[in-house]
């Protein structure tokens, strides 16, 4: 079964809790798959991790791990390239076009390469698709002649929007943590 087929399982099997807004999927560092689902409005709604048989994940170290971990992959892809991989490729494919400069080929290589860490939707949230991704997006900086890492330090300013997303995992959670 694919990613797609076990997060329609999964939101109806949850669906008794409330209206299924969202399913996510991660594989946080324990390396067993959950799912973090959405219930409601996202000012008023609720939260609530559920292992793959679909029962309510009641440990806050467990909801944590799998909700920081989505929220650290999302990240990644948001930042990765600079943000906008398709005009990234076109800009160079016009670069290599107009003045071929040394370098370009491996440039464009590198954002292939790093379109294919991400991947298309749905995704497994994990540290390995983190790594992934990380690998990749240095991969395409060095190409791009950068000394320092654009993508990590975006990624480390966004840590703070990570831990108040997990924060709010935890206040909006559908059920009491332990």
């Amino acid at each position: 079964m694919g990613v797609s087929e076990d997060l329609s399982r999964i939101a109806a099997a949850v669906s008794v809790h409330g209206e299924v807004t969202g399913v996510l999927a991660a594989e946080p560092a324990s390396g067993r798959r959950l799912y973090l689902v959405a219930y409601g409005k996202e000012d008023v709604g609720e939260w609530l991790v559920v292992d793959d048989a679909a029962a309510p994940i009641l440990s806050r170290e467990d909801v944590r791990d799998a909700s920081s971990v989505i929220a650290l992959c999302e990240l990644a892809v948001d930042f990765a390239g600079g943000g906008d991989l398709p005009g990234l490729r076109a800009r160079l494919a016009e670069l290599r076009e107009v003045e071929g400069p040394p370098g370009v080929d491996q440039a464009q290589a590198a954002v292939l390469a790093l379109e294919e860490a991400i991947g298309q939707e749905p995704r497994v949230a994990s540290p390995a698709y983190l790594d992934a991704v990380g690998f990749a997006a240095q991969e395409l900086e060095r190409a791009l002649g950068e000394t320092a890492s654009p993508f990590a330090a975006a990624l480390r300013t966004g840590a703070a929007s990570v831990e108040e997303f997990v924060r709010d995992v935890e206040r909006r959670y559908a059920f009491p943590l332990r």
